[in-house]
């Protein structure tokens, strides 16, 4: 059976003032009327069974997974203690859902991204789980065509075509250079890592066990204590050891076994504000506006607003504008680096309750 497991955590800094600590990005309707956690879940809702959808998040976030997810049983919504990166918390989800369900096929998709349209994602992933059922021990990563040089990006190399569409991953390449981001789109050889994966859940246990022991071993302690009343207290205790590493350096880099498929569909990863514009479009002077806003000589600007807020612009040009009731933002568009010097002046200056 296929689960499903969305990766929900995050720092909240990219989307400030919208976005904090304890609420972020995926918690936000940046890309519609749903927010991109409930946009995540119903794209792949059609490809499961009731009971086998699953999140897991930070502590904090649980109370906003359950409320903007209410189909979601609370035990199926798993708290990390602390944030260990991808390898430990899929890890922990492989763990979860083979004991439930021992030939679990796991889609492990990020909770932030945009896709569309969605029956192209489905039909992404039935390929790969064809591919999977033929070779069980397959990971299956999706790719994402380039269209633009990004240097943002991890990029994947395909080598040899497999059956179903797939083709062996040659080698993963760290965010390049721009001449080397182009020479990546030239040859039509890279794709961009979407973060997105289909496996067994079985497979990916025994990877960790071969590749990366020291997490294996810590999720072997917890094993038999899934459903026990000490379970909570001994994730807390183990859990936080376990070295903080993606999965593609804990094992998709070593393994022999890995595939990619080129996704059939659109994707942004909605990484800054800048990706507001792209998945909600502009007006005839490059201006994208959520809520109530009225400009004069005002170019190229994002505003957000909240409710009968109203954000008035003057003489703006490339500019993001985000107001909310407990903060405003008023930046130059495209310096994220800017931003994350901003939010730690904040903290410098004692107020962390802002973020």
């Amino acid at each position: 059976m296929l689960h499903a497991v969305i990766m929900a955590g995050g720092s909240g800094t990219r989307f400030w003032p919208e976005s904090r600590r304890a609420f972020p990005k995926q918690f936000l309707r940046l890309a519609g009327e749903q927010t991109l956690l409930q946009q995540t879940w119903q794209r792949f809702a059609p490809l499961i069974e009731d009971g086998s959808g699953w999140v897991i998040t930070g502590e904090k976030h649980r109370p906003h997974v359950a409320d903007q997810l209410p189909e979601l049983p609370a035990d199926q919504i798993v708290a990390e203690p602390i944030g260990r990166n991808t390898a430990p918390a899929i890890g922990l989800m492989a763990l979860l859902i083979a004991e439930r369900d021992p030939g679990a096929i796991l889609l492990v998709v990020p909770a932030d991204h945009a896709i569309s349209p969605d029956a192209a994602f489905q039909c992404a992933v039935r390929d790969a789980m064809k591919v999977i059922a033929a070779d069980p021990e397959r990971f299956i990563l999706l790719g994402i065509k380039p269209d633009r040089p990004a240097t943002g990006y991890g990029y994947i190399e395909r080598g040899t075509k497999l059956d179903g569409g797939a083709f062996q991953v040659s080698a993963f390449k760290e965010k390049p250079d721009q001449a080397t981001a182009q020479k990546y789109l030239d040859s039509g050889k890279y794709y961009w890592n979407s973060g997105i994966f289909i496996w067994r859940a079985d497979a990916i246990l025994k990877a960790l066990q071969r590749y990366a022991p020291e997490i294996h071993t810590k999720l072997d302690k917890l094993r038999s204590h899934i459903g026990k009343p000490d379970w909570t207290e001994l994730l807390a205790r183990e859990f936080p050891s376990m070295p903080a590493i993606s999965i593609d350096y804990a094992v998709l880099e070593k393994a022999e076994r890995v595939a990619v498929i080129e996704a059939p569909f659109t994707w942004d990863d909605v990484g800054s504000w800048e990706a507001v514009q792209r998945l909600r479009g502009a007006d005839e002077s490059g201006n994208v506006a959520v809520g109530l806003h009225v400009g004069v000589n005002t170019k190229n600007t994002i505003v957000r607003g909240t409710g009968d807020h109203l954000v008035a612009t003057l003489g703006l040009e490339d500019c993001v504008v985000v107001h909310t009731p407990h903060a405003t933002l008023v930046a130059k568009r495209g310096d994220d680096e800017a931003l994350r010097k901003l939010l730690a002046e904040i903290e410098k200056q004692g107020l962390e309750k802002y973020l």
